[in-house]
């Protein structure tokens, strides 16, 4: 259990492996935070394929009638690298930690399994996901122009190398 500390009141979360009944939330989640749109079954596809993916949430410690899921994390494993496809937190829970938990946790897992570096794509714009990267070791090393659509921006394609870099 973690828990999570900044302006907002703290709360307290623990990370878990995403399962089917979170993807109503996840799907929220992601729609509220403009990401590209996987929508449920592309989630769902994501949860059949356990030997490569690797899929958490952040849950609030305590149990709550009105969210299951804070934030969330989209990944899976080619070889030696770790893919992070998507990562959010709700709007209401940013700014306190989870994120990095996700990835922190993410990274364990991904390492156990023979991972040597992450790639991730991020929008230009977001310059507070760019920060907490840059925080985390990661790297720019390219950028793809036109990458996302709705609005089109460009991503930028980031880096971490698992050896140059301590656990986020």
């Amino acid at each position: 259990m973690r828990k999570s500390e900044g302006d907002r009141a703290s709360i307290h979360f623990r990370i878990e492996r995403m399962r089917e009944d979170d993807l109503p939330e996840v799907v929220e989640i992601e729609e509220l935070s403009g990401l590209s749109r996987w929508g449920y079954w592309g989630y769902a596809r994501e949860l059949a394929l356990p030997e490569r993916s690797i899929l958490l949430v952040a849950r609030p410690a305590e149990p709550s009638p009105s969210r299951r899921v804070l934030g969330f994390l989209c990944s899976a494993l080619v070889l030696d690298e770790w893919h992070i496809h998507n990562l959010a937190t709700h709007p209401q829970f940013r700014r306190q930690g989870i994120a990095r938990a996700l990835l922190r946790e993410g990274r364990a897992q991904a390492e156990a399994r023979g991972a040597r570096y992450v790639l991730l794509e991020v929008r230009a714009s977001n310059l507070a996901a760019q920060r907490l990267y840059h925080q985390l070791g990661f790297r720019i090393v390219h950028r793809r122009k036109n990458y996302y659509a709705d609005p089109p921006e460009d991503a930028l394609l980031m880096r971490c190398d698992f050896a140059d870099s301590a656990a986020p």
